[in-house]
């Protein structure tokens, strides 16, 4: 080989495009899932009257426990396989679906979510960790993180419109069987057309680590929740404080362990650190708004669900038209301006709900939400790249796994807290409004969330119902106004700090420039350097085909390191 040759990273053939397509399943389950319990969550407090502490961990113990657990899956991928860890994920997921579609209390939901959390875990690191080892050319893998993240966006246009149209027809439990024949189709395709990664000398499962991370993140949730619940309750202050306790001893702990389960060596790259950074407190900025927006449309502006989840289709194609739309963008903006600009739009769009009101037109609350989720799209879209692009490509499972934690203790967390606030706000609003004399119960249902209160003034029916209806929904805006305005404070902040540390952030994944902060970082791996020098040739003569199979090669040689073992989709090693 010509010494003066450009070492070229092998390109992907057709295998991996159909891999990808296949890949894009479970991330449009998991969207679906997201998007119909947003639009489930008036009816579900309706038929099985949750408490406002319930609600919110119907909704947050999935993204908690997905997050928690991420970090330990992707190091299970490495070690059984990540072609195997996927489709395990995928039958436990169908099969818990089921549970949650026929739960009889919010307790048995609540339970339903947690094994969903579980096995969710097992699907995220799984796609976007298979994907990194499936395309190496930097163009091509910014094309293909952009295509995964574009499918959880059209699962969020389908799962409104399906979810709709079938709790018009159904019962709030049918929206939850929608997973069941995606994941029997994932379970099909998978072993024919992904490739198997494994790295058996990835390390041991650190349990003390699992531990600290789950008792953190749930302590502090708890705290939070039980908070809004009763602000003068001191045990949930205390949880709270252990839970920070906790999380503080965790990150301590990942310094000493010889097999971390935090990688913190890959946060010594300012790109991979930032994005972290920003895909955390961006989501966690955006969840508050998407968590009202479905009890907005139909509590205050009286849709009902096939209306409302029509009227959220506009949010989710923006989301589309944001990642997808991204990746052109680059070729004339770089990566800094680019980046600053999407989370300022989203800021600024947030802005505009505290000053709606209870009478507000429909069609302004969802543009309000399509021109947030435009700018979220396009941001999280470059995160996701500059992530997965500056991890070496044997760390691919930890880097994904870390990502993807990232969006749901955004989400998570995000949703306790603004959530609660929401609520704190509500209860103390309604309080003050003139109602009348109400029935006990009524009173009750009406203090514990939006849906249960306008279910019970149509109940009412009549004068007083009215009444209650009109003071739920004002009650309701109040809390949005300052929910939204924590929100687009934060997300502005979000925005000055990807403008003030990107400075270097190259277009695509994460190349640095030589001598920036970035090249001091985390190395680029085995399979940048040796990985491409060895298949260079094979890839100029052999075409697509061989593409596909010169990538299986490095991945045995180069990219996983010693111990790894890829296996093809056709089964040969």
């Amino acid at each position: 080989m010509d010494s003066e040759m450009t070492l070229q990273p092998p390109r992907a053939g057709r295998r991996e495009w159909i891999g990808l397509v296949v890949l894009t399943l479970p991330m449009m389950l998991t969207s679906i899932d997201t998007t119909v319990l947003h639009l489930a969550l008036p009816h579900i407090g309706a038929a099985l009257e949750p408490s406002g502490s319930q609600l919110l961990w119907i909704v947050d113990i999935y993204a908690l426990l997905l997050g928690a657990l991420l970090l330990v899956m992707g190091t299970l991928g490495e070690r059984v396989g990540r072609r195997r860890l996927l489709l395990i994920g995928a039958a436990g997921f169908g099969a818990t679906s089921i549970l949650a579609a026929y739960s009889t209390s919010a307790g048995t939901l609540i339970f339903a979510r947690a094994l969903l959390g579980l096995f969710g875990a097992t699907l995220m690191p799984s796609t976007l960790s298979l994907l990194r080892n499936m395309f190496h050319d930097p163009k091509q893998r910014t094309a293909a993180i952009s295509f995964w993240m574009a499918s959880s966006m059209v699962g969020t246009v389908l799962g409104p419109a399906i979810g709709g149209i079938m709790l018009d027809y159904f019962w709030w439990g049918s929206v939850f069987l929608m997973a069941v024949p995606v994941m029997a189709l994932l379970l099909f395709l998978g072993p024919a057309v992904l490739p198997e990664y494994r790295n058996p000398e990835s390390g041991r499962l650190g349990v003390v680590s699992v531990v600290l991370l789950l008792v953190s993140m749930l302590s502090v949730v708890y705290g939070i929740q039980q908070f809004t619940e009763d602000s003068s309750d001191g045990t949930a202050v205390g949880v709270f404080a252990f839970g920070l306790v906790a999380g503080g001893f965790f990150v301590w702990w990942q310094g000493k362990e010889k097999d971390p389960l935090l990688d913190l060596r890959l946060f010594g790259s300012r790109t991979f650190s930032v994005a972290v950074a920003v895909v955390t407190l961006g989501l966690f900025a955006m969840s508050g708004v998407y968590f009202l927006l479905g009890q907005f449309l139909q509590s205050v502006g009286g849709m009902d669900p096939g209306e409302a989840g029509l009227a959220m289709m506009p949010t989710a194609l923006a989301s589309i038209v944001g990642v997808l739309g991204t990746p052109v963008l680059l070729k004339w903006i770089p990566r800094r301006p680019l980046i600053t600009a999407d989370l300022t739009l989203a800021a600024l769009a947030i802005g505009v709900l505290t000053q709606i009101e209870a009478d507000t037109a429909v069609w302004v609350v969802v543009v309000v939400g399509a021109v947030v989720s435009l700018g979220i799209g396009g941001a999280m879209s470059q995160c996701a790249d500059m992530i997965m692009g500056s991890a070496p490509v044997e760390k691919a499972g930890r880097a994904s796994a870390i990502q993807e934690t990232a969006t749901q203790v955004g989400v998570g967390v995000g949703i306790a807290v603004l959530g609660g606030i929401t609520t704190a706000v509500y209860r103390a609003q309604l309080s003050d409004q003139p109602m009348g004399e109400l029935p006990g119960n009524v009173a009750r249902a009406a203090e514990d969330t939006v849906g249960a209160g306008a279910a019970a003034a149509g109940r009412l029916g009549g004068s007083p119902g009215d009444e209650l209806l009109h003071a739920v929904r004002e009650a309701f805006t109040s809390g949005v106004h300052v929910t939204a305005t924590v929100s687009g404070l934060l997300m502005l902040g979000v925005a000055v700090l990807a403008g003030a540390t990107l400075r270097n952030a190259p277009r695509h994944g994460g190349e640095v420039a030589p001598g920036s902060a970035d090249a001091e970082g985390v190395d680029a791996g085995p399979a940048d350097v040796a990985g491409a020098e060895e298949v260079a040739g094979v890839v100029d003569s052999a075409g697509a085909e061989g593409s596909a199979d010169a990538a299986g090669a490095v991945g045995g040689e180069g990219e996983e390191g010693a111990g790894t073992t890829v296996t093809r989709a056709d089964g040969r090693g």
